[in-house]
């Protein structure tokens, strides 16, 4: 769903990157409103994506790469052995924790972006195969990846969603606000 994204102030450049941010959260968020997490989990194309498979993988990227900027560990690693854990529920994960262990990742986002000195700062992709040798990137490089991943996978929800009740992102708002958009 296409929204109007603002800065907060004009010229203020980590508040409009915050701001995209956000946007892209609520695209994905949005595509999980009044579903189970039966529902949310299911897998209803030819892909394995579902949607709280998503928001779970999308979380933990977000988190991934301000732990990267900050020069600390994942939270969570993954390698070949977890790696098909990454877009399924386990456990006692459910969509209300994944979404609310996403808001603290969000929170934290926005704080350490806002308290960076500078958004040229740079730092070092870690030596994984998949990263090129010796590469730095921004941190603003970082808000833009994540603005980027982050609305590639809500569009996969738009997707999703549609193919499990037919009902859009336009719907979904429109439930939840009483209004119509027709």
């Amino acid at each position: 769903m296409v929204t109007h994204v603002s800065a907060e102030n004009p010229g203020d450049e980590r508040g409009a990157l915050l701001n995209f941010i956000e946007e892209a959260r609520g695209g994905l968020r949005r595509s999980v409103l009044g579903l189970s997490d039966e529902q949310a989990s299911s897998k209803p194309s030819a892909s394995e994506l579902s949607l709280a498979g998503l928001i779970k993988h999308v979380a933990e990227v977000e988190q991934g790469w301000i732990a990267k900027a900050k020069g600390e560990p994942e939270r969570v690693r993954r390698d070949e052995s977890n790696w098909h854990e990454c877009f399924t529920l386990v456990g006692d994960e459910t969509v209300t924790s994944q979404l609310a262990y996403w808001k603290q990742v969000a929170d934290e986002t926005e704080e350490f972006i806002r308290s960076a000195p500078d958004l040229n700062a740079t730092f070092a992709l870690p030596d994984e195969p998949w990263y090129p040798k010796d590469e730095a990137v921004s941190l603003r490089w970082v808000a833009l990846h994540l603005i980027r991943e982050i609305n590639r996978h809500a569009g996969h929800a738009d997707i999703i969603r549609e193919s499990l009740d037919g009902k859009s992102a336009w719907d979904l708002v429109a439930e939840e606000s009483g209004q119509s958009w027709g």
